[in-house]
């Protein structure tokens, strides 16, 4: 079985705004499925946005638990991130799970990872996937070296990264805090 391969999901703090981006292609190998994917969601009554890369059972497994822990801390991102990477990390059956996340608050933005990591980055910029490396460092120079907005930003970036990486398409799903 051919491992299913995509994404890029960009975040970014800028200019007392937060913006997430997340492309729309799926490939299967050296094919693609999908064009039009929906990976980035928005959480507990609109106010977190999360973005996901990886295997795309596993990421609805990790929005419903987040979306539980949030419940359960009232909406505080950080507290449900760091309950959550624990049992991601602890229990068995989400030990297995391919996936990386992103999400982001008015107050925070975080990486999340199975190996129990709750990132939140030194600049406002978070990307994962296979073209994330690409859409952050498009993100650091326009950020550091524009006036532009959070969303011009992250639209930017985001076509750079699609028009370098094969696994990232044009058709992107753009939300704000």
């Amino acid at each position: 079985m051919e491992k299913i391969r995509a994404t890029t999901i960009l975040a970014i703090r800028h200019k007392g705004e937060v913006v997430m981006a997340g492309d729309g292609q799926v490939s299967l190998g050296q094919t693609i499925i999908k064009h039009r994917a929906r990976k980035v969601r928005r959480l507990y009554h609109d106010k977190v946005i999360t973005g996901f890369a990886g295997s795309t059972a596993d990421a609805f497994t990790l929005f419903d638990r987040l979306e539980q822990k949030l419940e359960q801390f009232n909406g505080n991102l950080m507290r449900a991130s760091v309950e959550l990477a624990k049992d991601w990390r602890t229990d068995k059956m989400l030990r297995r799970l391919e996936a990386m996340m992103i999400a982001v608050d008015k107050k925070s933005s975080l990486l999340l990872s199975g190996s129990g990591d709750v990132i939140e980055s030194d600049d406002g910029i978070l990307a994962i996937g296979s073209g994330g490396s690409f859409a952050q460092a498009a993100a650091m120079a326009l950020v550091h070296h524009s006036d532009l907005d959070a969303e011009t930003i992250v639209r930017e970036a985001m076509n750079i990264a699609a028009s370098i990486c094969v696994y990232t398409n044009h058709n992107f799903v753009v939300e704000k805090v």
